[in-house]
């Protein structure tokens, strides 16, 4: 299979499902973005010593393919077997960001990004994962995007920071807490 098809040069690319729209499309950028995030976490996992981190970050992935799949299906295309979102998957970032923060200090303040690369890295993480859940938000406006994608990417931000400040713990790094200038 040749990776160039030579049938994007123009700027037009198909939606699962055979619809060509532009590379500009809201749900080209909308997919992209879960692309971009599931990139970077790739990024982070390279980072990481923790088995079990490397783990939740591998299944977290796998869940992103499974959305960016449902974003990239052209809408009314219910002939296309495609993955299943389950609730399940919002449940396990749940449980997972409770069992970091029975370990975590208290947060008192916010917290500049920051302290190891890992720690940073993990920050960029988080902001693209906002950035993908303004973007699915946005498409929801215009198509019918399942809620639970929603919920999924929301809850995935969370465990970011969560992620972010358990990095910071494991490694050892300061914490530097956000004191607004007067």
């Amino acid at each position: 299979m040749k990776i160039y098809t030579k049938t994007g040069d123009e700027g037009q690319t198909s939606l699962l499902g055979g619809s060509r729209v532009p590379k500009h499309h809201l749900r080209i950028e909308t997919y992209g973005t879960v692309d971009e995030l599931n990139s970077f976490l790739g990024l982070l996992r390279d980072q990481l010593k923790d088995e079990d981190q490397v783990k939740q970050i591998i299944r977290i992935q796998e869940q992103l393919f499974t959305i960016g799949s449902h974003l990239a299906t052209e809408p009314g295309k219910n002939n296309i077997k495609l993955p299943e979102v389950h609730p399940e998957e919002v449940d396990y970032l749940e449980e997972s960001i409770d069992q970091m923060n029975e370990v975590l200090p208290e947060m008192r303040n916010f917290v500049l990004p920051g302290g190891h690369p890992a720690v940073s890295t993990c920050h960029v993480v988080r902001c693209v994962c906002r950035r993908a859940e303004r973007l699915t938000v946005h498409l929801s406006e215009e198509a019918e995007v399942n809620p639970l994608i929603l919920k999924y990417l929301n809850r995935l931000s969370d465990f970011l920071f969560v992620l972010s400040r358990k990095i910071t713990l494991d490694v050892g790094a300061t914490e530097i807490p956000w004191k607004p200038s007067r």
